[in-house]
């Protein structure tokens, strides 16, 4: 299996390059979604390429919880959501993305299937690297 880290998106790229030239502001990222298109049929993770605009499978997207800035040179940025207990039960999660306030995919990344169980909240991080 090849290493698939996820993305930030040619959208989340295009949008950077304008804001560093001051001709639009940058929109903060308020949502995470999850999904169940994010493998092949062999069960294996698909592999990212930048020019998704949205999950394969969307079931549920969230606002984001909380943020947090993962090194002291503040160049990745840990957002993390929960699915609760009696979200998405009897699902097979194998992708997720963050949204930006303007419903942009700006992050995407697939994954192995993680079964998700009625009484068990399951807490998502996902990182925006630069």
């Amino acid at each position: 299996m090849a290493d698939n880290k996820g993305v930030i998106t040619a959208t989340a790229r295009r949008k950077l390059c304008m804001a560093h030239a001051g001709d639009k502001p940058l929109p903060v990222i308020t949502r995470m979604a999850w999904g169940n298109g994010g493998i092949d049929g062999e069960g294996q993770p698909i592999i990212t390429t930048g020019e998704e605009t949205s999950l394969y499978g969307e079931l549920l997207s969230k606002d984001v919880e909380t943020h947090v800035y993962v090194n002291d040179g503040q160049t990745t940025c840990r957002y993390t959501a929960t699915l609760e207990a009696g979200e998405l039960t009897g699902e097979e999660i194998s992708e997720m993305g963050l949204f930006d306030a303007e419903g942009d995919l700006v992050a995407y990344r697939t994954f192995l299937r993680k079964g998700k169980d009625a009484d068990i909240p399951q807490i998502y991080d996902m990182d925006e690297i630069f």
